[in-house]
């Protein structure tokens, strides 16, 4: 350990859950200095407090909650399970790091060195989003020291409510997915698939284009669908159906370029909708990273820069996806397709997990004394962490 502060990240997700954004960035800070990981509360028979060490040396810490309390009530029992855990581990020079403010009340004694809120989405966006949910992020803006944002198109609406927002958007762990190029050996629950096979991999819920999808797969029975991940928030009966279409469901993140080195094409098909203005998926640089070509819907934060680096096809009505899918196909092997791969490898060499930590940690050890500036893609000015207007 170094003289770093130590880190309380209060989170929305498990730890368990989907690898992303926040585990990426927790076990990174792990490396030298203490990480507590406050997950949402298991409600139970009692009130306590579940700790275990992740291999990561992230501390993983679950609170269990009586059940059948007001929200309130059930706040007020967590903020004391969480003011026990500073006081038991003695935590006293410390950094908040907060992914949800719904949970905002729960920190309300504690006394942190720095708070950061790191926005990876628009959350009051999603689906049976609290209506408590914009004003508590309004007051944590008011309470945060800095405000770091999961997308551009996300900082360019909370810039302006935050003198110290910054764009970090999603990253990638090449090395990982570059293993994808190698692998041989099919996963058994995929090995069986004939191709071509379009894949997906990631969170199936309100997100995730299931009329688009639907309407590809049936012009095209002879494309296999793939699709990897878990299912949230939405009914079986909302997702697209038909014997081309293979729900895998979740898989460690490990087995992911597994699954990613047996795909013909790699899918973004993201709905246009309240819930993805603001998303900056993390599949694309993994996607691109695990050599895959990659076909999207108009995400923002794809179009700048993917789709304008013609690395990824955009494409949004059921024919023009279908025919970019066709068009990655056919350019595979060719030199046309080696080089729109060679472009994605030199953009991929200008980011990473280890870079995105890099720069906020400087941030947090650097605030009000000049800090640098994320990089921002073609058509955005990022000046001291707001708009060049």
């Amino acid at each position: 350990m170094t003289d770093a502060p130590d880190l309380i990240c209060i989170a929305h997700l498990r730890w368990n859950f989907v690898f992303q954004r926040p585990q990426h960035l927790m076990t990174r800070a792990a490396q030298d200095r203490r990480v507590y990981y406050f997950e949402e509360p298991i409600f139970g028979d009692r009130d306590w407090l579940e700790t275990r060490r992740d291999a990561s040396g992230v501390m993983v810490c679950t609170p269990h909650v009586v059940q059948d309390l007001g929200p309130a009530e059930s706040q007020m029992r967590t903020r004391r399970l969480l003011e026990q855990l500073v006081a038991e581990e003695q935590l006293s020079d410390y950094v908040l790091w907060i992914y949800t403010p719904m949970e905002l009340p729960i920190t309300a004694g504690l006394k942190p060195a720095r708070t950061v809120y790191d926005c990876m989405d628009e959350l009051a966006n999603f689906r049976f989003a609290p209506p408590e949910l914009h004003a508590r992020e309004q007051q944590l803006f008011r309470q945060a020291d800095l405000v770091f944002t999961g997308g551009y198109r996300l900082w360019e609406a909370k810039q302006r409510q935050h003198s110290h927002a910054y764009p970090f958007p999603s990253s990638v762990d090449v090395a990982h997915f570059t293993q994808a190029r190698k692998l041989r050996q099919d996963p058994a629950d995929q090995a069986h698939l004939p191709h071509p096979r379009l894949g997906f991999c990631g969170v199936l819920d309100e997100r995730f284009d299931a009329a688009l999808v639907q309407a590809v797969a049936d012009a095209r029975p002879e494309w296999q669908f793939v699709l990897v991940g878990p299912v949230v928030k939405v009914s079986p009966e909302e997702l697209p159906q038909g014997p081309n279409i293979h729900y895998l469901g979740q898989k460690d993140y490990k087995e992911l370029p597994a699954y990613m080195a047996g795909w013909d094409v790699a899918l973004l098909p993201f709905a246009r909708n309240e819930a993805t203005e603001f998303i900056s998926p993390t599949k694309t640089p993994e996607y691109l990273a695990a050599g895959r070509p990659v076909v999207s819907t108009s995400i923002r934060d794809v179009v700048r820069p993917y789709g304008e680096m013609n690395v990824v096809r955009i494409a949004d009505d059921a024919a023009s996806f279908e025919a970019a899918i066709q068009a990655a196909l056919d350019e595979q092997g060719t030199p046309a397709g080696l080089n729109r791969q060679q472009r994605a490898d030199e953009f991929l060499s200008t980011v990473s997990w280890d870079r995105t930590w890099a720069e906020m940690d400087e941030l947090l050890r650097g605030h009000g004394a000049g800090p640098v500036v994320p990089a921002a893609p073609k058509g955005i000015s990022v000046v001291g962490g707001a708009a060049d207007d």
